[in-house]
């Protein structure tokens, strides 16, 4: 069989869920411009990963395998222009968090000038919310543009549409194995307890946003939609795109300490907004790598199920071409960016697309994780 060079051949085999023309829905793993239909395999018979995600992972080793196996025999595959990606999991539950310092500081510095950039408690811990897991959409779904209260430029508090719609380059973690109420994960045992990736788009009505988040954090600004990868790349098939993340400074409390085992993780990420590439963010300058969020999320005992999804937040760096919002890129819509039709975007208007890809390095080139795409609806 041919071996893709497309980011998605036998080093990769992300898994996903499709609906077939006929209507069938199934548990599928992407090769090239394929998918192997997972039934024969058990587990996957309600057309989902739910199962195999809560198995643990050596069960998840052991369907790797029997993958490879069945494609090296020659199998039947299914073209993808035969099918349907649908969200390949239940969300249980959603959270995300605010993990880049680029990121951070630049929204700080954007919204409150002349002060402190970042907030007191920002190196201490990973800073996040609790998000809507029903909003978690797939990749392609149209996004409808929130209603809510904002304060216009003359200070006026109003109702209606969001004028400043955002996208949010992130990156999302699919937890598998749980851990009971009462436990905590520790930053070792990360693999242990996450089945994958995907890429995320957490969309945020900045107007909505700004209003609502004083005191508390993100509500309406950011419930309405959050969009996900159809492809969830396995753990396993990033074991080349470990890296040390940045230096600490001040060194983690022990929970979040890593320095035994240091887990960031480098992925390149691009944005595009119709076509015309706006941003090149790299994962591999996350402040807080994916295990410390973890371990945060849990170090007060909550629970986590298969299924669970958390955010990175978004993905900056420290050049412009490199951040991963339009509130940065912008400068909260002060300095728009031309894309390349002529047109300037300040925030996304009715119509615009946002496509958000990525790849990782691999021992044998580079795998492409699965894009998240998603257009504002009119």
């Amino acid at each position: 069989m041919r071996s893709p060079s497309d980011g998605f051949g036998p080093d990769h085999l992300p898994y996903g869920s499709v609906v077939t023309e006929e209507g069938r829905r199934l548990a599928v793993v992407r090769i090239g411009d394929a998918v192997l239909d997972l039934s024969p395999l058990g587990l996957f018979d309600q057309g989902s990963l739910d199962r195999l995600l809560g198995a643990g992972p050596e069960t998840w080793r052991q369907v790797r395998g029997a993958v490879t196996d069945r494609l090296g025999s020659d199998p039947a595959l299914i073209p993808l222009d035969r099918v349907r990606p649908v969200l390949p999991f239940s969300v249980a539950d959603y959270a995300d968090f605010y993990a880049n310092e680029h990121h951070a500081a630049n929204a700080g510095r954007i919204l409150r000038p002349g002060g402190d950039p970042l907030s007191p408690n920002w190196k201490h811990l990973p800073v996040g919310y609790h998000g809507r897991s029903a909003s978690v959409v797939v990749s392609g779904t149209e996004v409808r543009r929130p209603s809510g209260q904002y304060r216009d430029a003359d200070g006026a508090v109003r109702f209606g549409p969001s004028q400043r719609m955002d996208f949010e380059a992130e990156v999302g973690f699919v937890v598998g194995v749980g851990n009971p109420p009462g436990t905590a994960i520790p930053v070792a045992d990360f693999a242990a307890h996450v089945f994958g990736v995907v890429l995320l788009n957490d969309w945020s009505a900045r107007d909505l946003q700004f209003w609502e988040s004083a005191p508390l954090g993100p509500f309406l600004g950011k419930s309405f939609a959050t969009s996900v990868s159809a492809w969830v790349t396995p753990l396993v098939a990033l074991e080349a795109a470990w890296t040390a993340p940045p230096p600490r400074d001040p060194r983690p409390l022990p929970y979040l300490d890593d320095s035994a085992d240091p887990s960031g993780l480098d992925l390149a990420l691009e944005v595009a907004v119709n076509g015309s590439v706006v941003s090149r963010p790299s994962f591999a300058s996350m402040y807080w790598t994916p295990a410390q969020l973890l371990a945060h999320l849990t170090v007060n005992g909550a629970p986590t199920r298969p299924g669970d999804l958390f955010g990175s937040g978004t993905v900056s760096g420290p050049r412009r071409e490199e951040r991963g919002c339009l509130l940065e890129l912008t400068e909260n819509g002060a300095d728009p960016l031309r894309l390349g039709d002529g047109s300037r975007r300040g925030y996304l208007e009715d119509r615009d697309e946002v496509v958000i890809t990525a790849t990782a390095a691999t021992n044998g080139g580079r795998v492409a994780l699965g894009e998240v795409r998603g257009a504002i609806a009119p």
